[in-house]
């Protein structure tokens, strides 16, 4: 496998399952595929956070108001690997209740990667919406 290949599948498997777990209410595996290096940020639909504190807050607030995913879907629109960075751009299709309220919305999603120690992680997220389903 190439590196590029070897990167798409970690987004399809370990980023994908983190993901989902998240919009069921568990933040613990989306927080343990980020860098716990700064920089880290993330510019969101909902909330920004910069650095760890912050991230730490943002997770555990969005896994609290996230519940009932029924539907997760991350629509890759571009990739690319450099040496030890990498991003993604796509679209993200969740239905999943939040704040106990079923919701249906698409986020435009891009995010930035390095490899720290032999893995990928997270270092920057960007997130906003598609239309006003929020």
């Amino acid at each position: 496998m190439s590196e590029r290949d070897d990167f798409l599948a970690w987004v399809k498997t370990a980023l994908y399952q983190a993901e989902l777990a998240l919009h069921n209410g568990d933040s613990a595996p989306r927080r343990a595929l980020w860098s716990r290096n700064e920089p880290v940020s993330v510019l969101g639909a909902w909330r920004n956070a910069h650095g760890q504190q912050e991230l730490d807050e943002l997770f555990t607030g969005l896994a609290k108001s996230f519940s009932d995913c029924t539907s997760y879907a991350f629509e890759l629109l571009a990739y690319d690997v450099a040496g030890g960075m990498a991003y993604t751009a796509g679209l993200e299709h969740t239905s999943a209740s939040v704040n106990g309220e079923p919701r249906t919305y698409t986020l435009r999603a891009t995010q930035v990667y390095r490899r720290e120690d032999g893995e990928w992680r997270v270092a920057h997220r960007h997130g906003d919406t598609v239309n006003e389903d929020l």
